[in-house]
């Protein structure tokens, strides 16, 4: 049986859900309520068969599944609007980052099935790394929640004081590989290519490279040292980003992101 989901917050991430869903037909358009205050930007959900409205309280009402995808500082006040419509059996997903579990239990109780995901906005091409955790009765959850954000992408179950961790490799670590790809760009053009070109031929390698790692299951260095060659070129430009610190800036940036993250 299917379940309908309501997402409470038509942002950017809620309507890249809400779209991820209805394209891997995960769910039928009709299956999906979306909310936002202002809903004009929510009128091409509608055309599509997607429920929209302004009005949280009926959407949690009519739903079997809640996605809580509004602001950090918007969790007390939307929570405090709709908790007493969160009857038994109702999931509730938040993928609002810095919100811990048990901040949502001060609103609906410890017996609710409460799950927390931490999507990217590779979400908006059905490319995520998505990872979730629970609370002791969203256990008996897990497989419908793994299986709603593989379509989304793929997914991976961690513990709640990895979250933040999480947020750093997998949020963040989007802005790290496109800051990669905008210097090899940088360096395509020095070398002889057009700018257009050499976004091109950057931007596939890249993603070539990651689904090396993903379908052979294999480590970076196994693939490296299949294109490394001795006294070649390959290996005389690694050996020259290491020398200028390529790896230990990279390490020094996760960790500065992640002291600022646990920080706040």
């Amino acid at each position: 049986m299917k379940k309908r989901i309501a997402i409470i917050g038509g942002g950017n991430l809620g309507k890249s859900i809400a779209e991820g869903l209805m394209v891997s037909e995960f769910l039928q358009a009709s299956d999906i309520i979306i909310t936002r205050r202002n809903i004009t930007s929510l009128l091409p959900f509608k055309e599509k068969g997607i429920e929209i409205t302004s009005d949280n309280v009926h959407a949690v009402q009519n739903s079997d599944v809640i996605i809580l995808a509004v602001k950090p500082f918007q969790v007390s006040t939307v929570l405090e609007g709709f908790s007493h419509e969160i009857k038994s059996g109702k999931l509730l997903i938040s993928v609002v980052t810095g919100v811990l579990i048990s901040d949502i239990e001060q609103f609906t109780g410890n017996q609710q099935p409460i799950f927390r995901a931490m999507p990217n906005t590779a979400i908006a091409i059905r490319e995520s790394i998505t990872c979730i955790c629970s609370n002791q009765p969203g256990l008996d959850h897990t497989d419908y929640v793994q299986s709603l954000f593989n379509t989304l992408g793929k997914t991976v179950t961690i513990q709640e004081n990895l979250m933040e961790a999480a947020t750093i490799l997998g949020a963040c670590g989007t802005a790290y590989a496109m800051r990669y790809i905008r210097a090899n760009i940088q360096g395509g053009i020095e070398i002889g290519f057009d700018a257009q070109t050499a976004s091109l031929i950057a931007a596939q390698t890249v993603k070539g490279a990651a689904e090396l790692l993903l379908q052979h299951k294999s480590h970076p260095e196994e693939e490296i040292d299949k294109v490394t060659t001795p006294k070649g070129c390959t290996i005389a430009g690694l050996n020259e980003m290491e020398h200028r610190g390529f790896s230990s800036s990279l390490i020094r940036g996760i960790v500065a992101s992640y002291k600022k993250i646990a920080k706040d």
